[in-house]
């Protein structure tokens, strides 16, 4: 923990003590607000993972007659892997695995690489086996397979970013687990958070597994493991009495081996948002998805190759299909892919309503999704109308500009939506004239459109290498510069497109302070994402309240309207929560939220992320809730902003956040 966590942690024990005595909370937000200061650049927020499994229908002989290279399916593992790296920068792993081999040959090879470089680390040492090859022996696919790692025709790719817990080589996806039967051997990856993991390991003891860590992935592990290997003794026990040899026994078990059957039996209890994609060493494959459909997964298949993916514009890309072909993986249900290459989408859980993260479309997806592309671009054109507002008359006076690069998108739609306003203006204006427009007047009137510039710009990274925090975070605040002389001083606003406002310190520490140095007369900030205002449990690094500056807006509003009791009365209704059954938690949290207007939240938070001693006005215009879904009509979980949860595990979350923040506790709630 560094150093200034530490000092943090021992006044907020300190400072809840007296709370706790004086039954005054103002005390906790002054040191939330302004003791601790995280790393200036903490707004880039740790998401959901990616995950890719591929399944090649054909003998690699195939696909070295007609692609020249038996690594056919290594090679598109690796390009999906590479277009999907926006999702993962804490590691990478693959695992592959052969079908239809022999007794005492390797047929699991699995690597994962947790370096900075870790994708071209990863598959160099994939890679590493075939070099020095000739072009005969790259040809001689038997003699590969039987020889060779990574040769398998089962592949499964991800990309890990760490919500918690330590990056290490051991926490990088896949998992084995493994055994000397062939099918009760499971590999298993995915894009997923648990809520109840105590519950489920709890379960996994009952059913007498002695696991060796608590958290989620090897609770979902061996849960699904144990189901497995329940399935594999049941066939086992209805075949043997027919006398069978051992191999006539395993194939009977290879083929009747029900995997949606081990997965309803698995995932009863799961709570959560998850795609998992899991493969069993003689060969079959599953890739399943939240009832709720919280994580994304699509799926293509032809004649030669079934493929996975957490992002659509992956397949498209590496397969080069048309948008049409490539299918989104309805939520409840699984992708099976037997060993003989069956390929069936069966329902594993009763569906609930769709509740499929928002988040994607406003930020973590790449944007070369076409759908994606246009919604972000809805987003921002429906915010025109608040900025006008804001500027009023001093239109010419304003420059428009963003945040790169995940906020372009939504400043395009931004602009759209000022330039279809201003041509309705124009019109007006036009129509007004009637015979007395000139050519010159009207030549004037057409040419009046929005000031659009690069402000800010992305300087190259920079390293550091000074001892002091002071010193360090002023040259992290710089990774931001700006274009000087096209601002007119102590005359032009800027509005300043971001895709979203989390904890707010990049905005105060860095971008504002650097676009003050143009001497605008106003910063507008516009935030295409509605207020984030609750922990996300399903995959987000969004879990402590206390970090959002939503919550410490409402800490402030609280103190000012002298309603800081309403702190303690809410903090008593979370702990008598945590004795109710799951399902009878609701979010005690949204109450504090519904005491003040969502426009005085916003204007908080614009003092808030005001930094001392700056001349321009700060104002923060945010999307509206009602905006987000009339953007992204099919991805409504809209959690983080409104307090609604899919799953009932969620408002308990939420709940033990608000606990952990009262009683000055700095750790997850779950």
């Amino acid at each position: 923990m560094e150093k200034y966590e530490k000092k943090f942690l021992i006044k907020i024990i300190f400072l809840k003590t007296i709370c706790l005595v004086r039954r005054d909370f103002s005390c906790i937000f002054v040191a939330f607000n302004d003791q601790y200061t995280p790393n200036p650049m903490s707004d880039v927020i740790k998401h959901e993972c990616g995950v890719t499994l591929i399944r090649l229908l054909k003998p690699l002989k195939y696909y070295q007659k007609k692609y020249g290279t038996p690594l056919y399916g290594l090679n598109k593992l690796q390009l999906l892997m590479k277009k999907m790296r926006n999702r993962g920068q804490d590691g990478a792993g693959i695992a592959t695995i052969k079908l239809n081999v022999d007794p005492g040959t390797r047929y699991i090879s699995r690597k994962r690489n947790n370096t900075s470089q870790y994708l071209d680390g990863l598959f160099a040492d994939v890679y590493a086996p075939f070099d020095g090859l000739t072009a005969k022996q790259m040809a001689n696919v038997k003699w590969l397979k039987e020889n060779k790692p990574y040769t398998g025709e089962l592949l499964l790719g991800h990309l890990r970013y760490g919500t918690h817990g330590a990056n290490t080589i051991e926490t990088c996806h896949p998992f084995l687990r493994q055994n000397n039967w062939i099918s009760r051997n499971l590999v298993l990856a995915g894009n997923f958070n648990m809520t109840n993991v105590v519950e489920l390991f709890d379960e996994l003891v009952e059913l007498g597994q002695y696991p060796k860590e608590m958290s989620d992935t090897v609770t979902v592990l061996e849960k699904i493991g144990h189901f497995l290997d329940d399935e594999v003794q049941r066939l086992h026990d209805w075949y043997k009495p027919d006398d069978l040899s051992i191999a006539k026994l395993n194939e009977k078990i290879f083929t009747q081996l029900d995997v949606n059957r081990i997965l309803k039996r698995a995932s009863k209890r799961f709570d959560g948002g998850y795609v998992m994609a899991g493969m069993i060493g003689h060969g079959d494959a599953f890739v399943m998805r939240d009832p709720n459909g919280i994580r994304p997964a699509f799926y293509y298949q032809d004649e030669e190759v079934v493929v996975v993916a957490s992002e659509r514009p992956a397949i498209q890309t590496a397969f080069n299909v048309h948008i049409n072909r490539v299918h989104e993986l309805k939520r409840g249900h699984a992708l099976i892919i037997k060993r003989n290459g069956k390929v069936t989408e069966e329902i594993f859980t009763k569906p609930r309503k769709r509740r499929a993260c928002s988040f994607e479309r406003i930020y973590f997806s790449r944007g070369n999704d076409r759908d994606i592309y246009l919604e972000r671009k809805k987003l921002g054109h429906q915010l025109a109308m608040p900025v006008l507002n804001s500027i009023g008359k001093h239109f010419m006076r304003t420059v428009f500009t963003y945040i790169p690069n995940t906020s372009e998108p939504s400043f395009i739609g931004l602009v759209d939506g000022v330039n279809d306003r201003l041509n309705e203006l124009k019109q007006e204006k036009i129509i007004k004239l009637g015979k007395k427009l000139k050519p010159r007047r009207l030549e004037k009137i057409l040419a009046r459109r929005p000031r659009v510039e690069t402000l800010v710009v992305k300087d190259a990274k920079m390293r550091t290498f000074i001892a002091d925090d002071a010193s360090r975070g002023d040259l992290v605040a710089h990774v931001y510069d700006v274009t000087y002389g096209i601002v007119r001083n102590d005359k032009d606003s800027v509005v300043l497109v971001d895709d979203s406002i989390v904890r707010g310190t990049t905005l105060r520490d860095s971008i504002i302070k650097i676009v003050s140095r143009l001497r605008p007369k106003k910063i507008i900030i516009v935030s295409s994402a509605p207020q984030i205002r609750y922990p996300d449990c399903y995959g987000i690094d969004m879990s402590k309240m206390w970090n959002f500056v939503a919550f410490r807006a409402l800490l402030a509003l609280l103190k000012e309207t002298d309603q800081e009791h309403l702190l303690e009365e809410t903090y008593k209704r979370c702990r008598a929560s945590e004795v109710l059954p799951v399902n009878e938690v609701i979010n005690e949290v949204i109450e504090l939220y519904d005491t003040f207007e969502y426009e005085a939240v916003s204007k908080k938070i614009a003092q808030i992320v005001t930094p001392e001693g700056i001349k321009p006005k700060i104002e923060v215009i945010y999307q509206t809730i009602e905006g987000l879904h009339t953007a992204c009509p099919n991805n409504n979980g809209d959690w983080y902003f409104s307090g609604v949860y899919p799953t009932p595990g969620g408002n308990r979350i939420a709940n033990r956040s608000f606990i952990n923040f009262m009683e000055g506790r700095n750790e997850r709630a779950y």
